[in-house]
C-alpha cells in the first residue's frame, strides 16, 4: 500500500515537472517575442495619446464618444491605482492609425465632464530613463558642520561661542 502511494506521488511529481518544462518553454518563447513586441509597442505608442485631467467618474464609453471624431479607436485604458483601485485621473486612447493622433491633438484643453483635459502624444517608456529623474541639482558641497576652529580653539571649559556667520550647533540646513 505504501508502494502504491509512493508510485502515485512519483507520478504527480513527474506531471508537475512536465508542466514546469512546458511553462519554461513558453517563457522562453515569450522572451524571444519581446524583441518584436518592443517594436510593436512603439508602433502602438505612435498611434496613442495621453489624456490627462480625466474626471474620476469617467467611463471608457464617454472617452470614446469624446474622441470618436478623431478616427477609429482600438482601445481606451483608464489607469487606476493598484492598491485602492481608484482612477489616477488620466487615460490612454489607442487609435487604429497614427494620423488620428494629430486629429486628437485638436482636443487638447477641450472640455470633458466640465474639466479641461490635456491631450499629448503618448511617449514610449524607455527603461532606465526613470532612474535619472530627480538628480538635476547636485549635492551642495561641504555645508560646514564644525564652525571655525580658529577663533575659540582651545577653551578649557564650556561650549564655545559661535564663530561669525554660523548659527550655534546644528542650525539651519536648508533644503538640499
Amino acid at each position: 500500500q505504501e508502494i502504491e502511494a509512493m508510485k502515485q506521488r512519483v507520478k504527480e511529481m513527474e506531471a508537475e515537472a512536465a508542466k514546469l518544462r512546458e511553462m519554461q518553454a513558453q517563457a522562453e518563447k515569450e522572451m524571444n517575442m519581446t524583441e518584436e513586441g518592443k517594436n510593436n509597442k512603439e508602433a502602438v505608442d505612435a498611434r496613442s495619446v495621453y489624456v490627462g485631467n480625466v474626471d474620476w467618474g469617467s467611463t471608457p464609453e464617454e472617452i470614446q464618444a469624446h474622441f470618436q471624431s478623431c478616427g477609429t479607436i482600438n482601445r481606451i485604458t483608464i489607469l487606476c491605482d493598484k492598491w485602492t483601485g481608484q482612477p489616477k485621473g488620466y487615460a490612454y486612447v489607442e487609435f487604429a492609425d497614427p494620423s488620428s493622433v494629430a486629429n486628437a491633438m485638436v482636443l487638447n484643453e477641450s472640455l470633458f465632464r466640465a474639466r479641461l483635459i490635456k491631450v499629448t502624444p503618448k511617449r514610449t517608456n524607455v527603461p532606465g530613463m526613470a532612474a535619472n529623474r530627480g538628480r538635476g541639482r547636485g549635492r551642495g558641497a561641504y555645508r560646514g558642520g564644525f564652525a571655525g576652529h580658529h577663533a575659540y580653539a582651545h577653551q578649557p571649559y564650556g561650549p564655545s561661542p559661535p564663530a561669525y556667520g554660523h548659527p550655534p550647533y546644528g542650525g539651519y540646513r536648508g533644503r538640499g
